[in-house]
């Protein structure tokens, strides 16, 4: 059952199920709470609260928000902790993975630690070289420059296409469904406007966790040439000590849509390192 958080910029729609400790489920741009639709139930299996929620501007959330920033969205994900009754670990993928480094870093107290599925986590520089020798990163970007430029469905599914390399069984509902959505001009518009944002604002924030971080990449993720290195160089900026990387071989931007089972052995784990040592935050 949908439930909705109210902020003074708009409302959070969120479902939560499950006892024990809290994780948030955060996806990323231009999708939805469903994009965690074989990670949530298997949580709520191994003992957690699951709130797997849609970020502004998606899903059953409010749109026409003020800013669409990781620093905005940071702000969501630490308000539906608070009125969660926190500690939680958060599970965020890629813009929403900057967010939980955000969030991490400024309610320490709040965020047990960070579980970043594909993050766009540091400022990103053109990699000329790469668009000239992979073929996926060239494709991938101009898909979705297709999109920031002209708010084309067309070239957003075309870039699913890539970053999804092997369909789940439900892909063709599933995509059926992201299309719909994204066709309406209100999620388009939301879309484009955090494709704009950068992530140097939660580059800035990685020195200052010192809550355990996972990152999770997928080797056929086609938004970098590299992504281990892209990976890699987000553990650099960490703290000493604090994050681990773990890849995927075969995976895509989605993970946790293409790989569940690799992703939750991953991530079961992780959670249980992380979670059995927290108290309870009462509500704000």
């Amino acid at each position: 059952m949908t439930e909705h958080m109210s902020t003074p910029e708009g409302t959070i729609a969120y479902e939560l199920s499950g006892e024990g400790p809290l994780v948030i489920l955060a996806h990323g741009i231009g999708d939805s709470r469903h994009s965690y639709r074989f990670i949530a139930p298997a949580l709520v299996a191994a003992g957690y609260r699951v709130a797997n929620m849609d970020i502004r501007g998606c899903g059953e959330s409010s749109t026409g928000w003020n800013g669409y920033s990781r620093t905005d969205i940071a702000g969501d994900l630490v308000a539906l902790v608070r009125s969660l009754g926190g500690p939680a670990v958060i599970v965020g993928h890629s813009i929403s993975g900057g967010a939980a480094t955000i969030a991490a870093a400024t309610a320490p107290d709040l965020v047990a630690g960070v579980a970043e599925l594909a993050p766009f986590t540091r400022r990103q520089t053109a990699d000329l070289g790469g668009l000239l020798r992979h073929k996926d990163y060239r494709a991938g970007t101009i898909r979705l420059a297709k999109v920031l430029m002209t708010g084309s469905v067309k070239a957003w599914l075309a870039y699913l296409d890539l970053a999804v390399p092997a369909k789940p069984a439900d892909w063709e509902r599933e995509s059926g469904r992201i299309r719909d959505t994204v066709s309406r001009p209100e999620r388009m518009a939301d879309l484009r406007a955090m494709m704009k944002t950068s992530p140097a604002d939660a580059g800035a924030q990685l020195p200052k966790v010192r809550r355990p971080v996972l990152i999770v990449e997928g080797s056929a993720d086609p938004d970098w040439t590299d992504p281990r290195a892209e990976g890699e160089r987000i553990i650099a900026d960490l703290p000493d000590g604090v994050g681990e990387l773990a890849v995927i071989e075969g995976a895509g931007h989605y993970p946790h849509t293409q790989t569940p089972g690799e992703l939750l052995a991953l991530l079961l784990p992780f959670l249980g390192r992380t979670l059995p040592f927290t108290t309870k935050v009462d509500n704000a």
